[in-house]
């Protein structure tokens, strides 16, 4: 087992606009459902109607993934805020 023991620490997650990120995959995968729809019958009398659905379920799930990255933003600045608060030495910056 030792052959497989990581010889380095794992690096820091990367921050981004993940809100955004997150918000701009629904909208794709929403818009993607809303151009299907014209084609519906086609779609049915191949037996591809997954395509249609798979959109749907990327945008019910996007959802899903908006609120928790948004959560999770707002925590993250609690968080950073109350750390702060700790801190008095701490320059307050405007966020």
């Amino acid at each position: 087992m030792a052959k497989w023991t990581p010889k380095h620490e794992a690096p820091e997650p990367l921050e981004g606009p993940v809100v955004g990120t997150i918000t701009g995959g629904t909208i794709i995968w929403f818009v993607l459902f809303l151009l299907q729809i014209p084609f519906y019958s086609w779609f049915d009398e191949r037996g591809l109607m997954w395509w249609v659905w798979t959109c749907l379920a990327g945008a019910g799930l996007g959802l899903i993934g908006i609120w928790y990255v948004r959560r999770r933003d707002a925590a993250i600045k609690r968080a950073e805020a109350t750390a702060a608060e700790e801190r008095p030495d701490a320059p307050h910056t405007a966020s």
